[in-house]
């Protein structure tokens, strides 16, 4: 069943529960309270007559009033002692013998009284000169029934009414609730990947609906950023690509159209440099291809201080030699080789751009009032990072001084790399002010020790 079917059967069905039990307890009080004055008036009419028998001055032919349509008194035998007209020469209305005064009260359907409604009976038995007398007063409930008739009646009529009425106003009311859902279901399933430009209709209700097609605008969003950001760095690899293989190209074309042996050294040593750049190159493509798809990666307790001084160490042919201060049992839980790489490459930057100096200092910061937070910095002292393009440079393929990063082997993707890196241990990477040179913080989460 949909939503809206769904609503209306539901509203329909508490309705028709609470109609019904409405009814019943209306009909119920309608018929208690109706009884209840006839035997009022009936138990009035009949303390009246005995009082009269006490006092000796019942009349030979009783007269009801108003509340009463039949009046008899028997005596301790059963002997009919007056009567009103309607019961002349009839015998007691009740074969039962009173034992003892007070009133009893019956509801009888007294066809044998001639009647074709009930009737409420009152029994009214009292101590007199010559005995114990029993004084009964009915009164017909014809005006209860056709009350009660006329009710339920009603109540069979207007209940389905009112149940048709509930449910076409459910039926009406969820379909214009539901009617910008379909919009947005409709616009969605007409959006492809080719025109992810396109945006769900946003209903001006400021309700939950309109809340959702706020979000689903927003998943659009971001669906579209990473589909340009994919289409750029497509654009921007086969740029990269095309370079290195063109000049390859034109390396081994002259190495084979000129015979001078003695040339071919040269050639080859060039193409094998190009060769090596293209490997690094496609290497870090499939590195970030890794990243962005979040490919699960093992993770195990390690030392940052000691991955950072083994990485160090490994680099002591660099042309500038690292300065390290690193602090001591820093655990947490990552990757070994990603963690290494995220080092190595902000260590190949500060070395592809310092003169005379790089330092890394590892620390930890409190990051909440629980939590800590390692801190690895790395310094240098070459030209420095300005301002305006201290995000820039983490970006994929962006270069401040694009011919001297060529000159220097860098494809651009190293600090995205370490970026990224960064951000799959739950962690940031920045530029951060320095009095001379670049200063690269990268800020990782280390929790509580176990």
């Amino acid at each position: 069943m949909t939503v809206r079917a769904r609503a209306t059967l539901g509203a329909c069905s508490v309705v028709a529960v609470a109609l019904a039990a409405a009814s019943f307890a209306l009909v119920g009080l309608l018929d208690a309270n109706l009884l209840q004055n006839a035997e009022d008036d009936a138990e009035h009419q009949a303390d009246s007559v005995a009082q009269l028998a006490v006092a000796g001055r019942l009349d030979p032919l009783l007269q009801p009033t108003h509340g009463a349509d039949f009046l008899q008194v028997v005596d301790a035998s059963g002997k009919v002692l007056t009567s009103s007209q309607n019961l002349s020469g009839r015998t007691a209305v009740s074969p039962d013998r009173p034992t003892a005064p007070g009133t009893v009260r019956h509801t009888w359907d007294v066809t044998r009284m001639g009647e074709e409604h009930r009737q409420r009976v009152v029994e009214v038995t009292t101590e007199t000169p010559d005995g114990l007398v029993t004084v009964y007063a009915g009164t017909s409930l014809r005006d209860a029934d056709a009350a009660d008739a006329t009710t339920t009646a009603a109540l069979a009529v207007g209940g389905p009414l009112l149940l048709i009425t509930v449910g076409a106003v459910t039926w009406w009311v969820t379909g214009r609730a539901l009617r910008p859902v379909e919009a947005i279901r409709a616009e969605v399933a007409a959006i492809t990947d080719r025109d992810l430009y396109r945006r769900v209709p946003v209903p001006p209700t400021h309700d939950e609906i309109a809340r959702l097609a706020t979000t689903m605008n927003a998943t659009l969003d971001r669906l579209e950023s990473s589909g340009l950001r994919q289409r750029r760095f497509i654009a921007d690899a086969s740029h990269e690509l095309r370079s290195p293989i063109a000049v390859l190209r034109t390396q081994l074309e002259v190495a084979l159209a000129v015979p001078d042996p003695e040339l071919r050294p040269e050639l080859i040593s060039g193409a094998l440099e190009d060769t090596a750049r293209l490997e690094h190159l496609a290497a870090d493509l499939l590195l970030l291809a890794r990243i962005d798809a979040a490919e699960p990666v093992s993770a195990q307790r390690l030392d940052l201080g000691d991955l950072v001084r083994q990485a160090v160490d490994s680099r002591r042919g660099d042309r500038v030699p690292v300065r390290v201060d690193l602090a001591p049992e820093i655990e947490l839980d990552g990757n070994r080789l990603l963690l290494t790489r995220l080092v190595t490459n902000l260590l190949d930057n500060a070395q592809r751009f310092a003169e005379q100096r790089i330092e890394v200092s590892l620390r930890t910061v409190p990051d909440g009032p629980d939590d800590h937070c390692a801190v690895l910095e790395v310094a240098d002292d070459g030209p420095g990072i300005p301002a305006q393009e201290r995000e820039r440079v983490f970006e994929r393929f962006a270069r401040l001084d694009d011919a001297r990063s060529r000159d220097h082997g860098g494809a651009g993707l190293g600090l995205a790399i370490a970026r990224d890196l960064a951000a799959h241990h739950g962690g940031t990477l920045h530029a951060d002010d320095a009095e001379r040179g670049a200063l690269l913080v990268a800020r990782i989460p280390v929790p509580r020790s176990r």
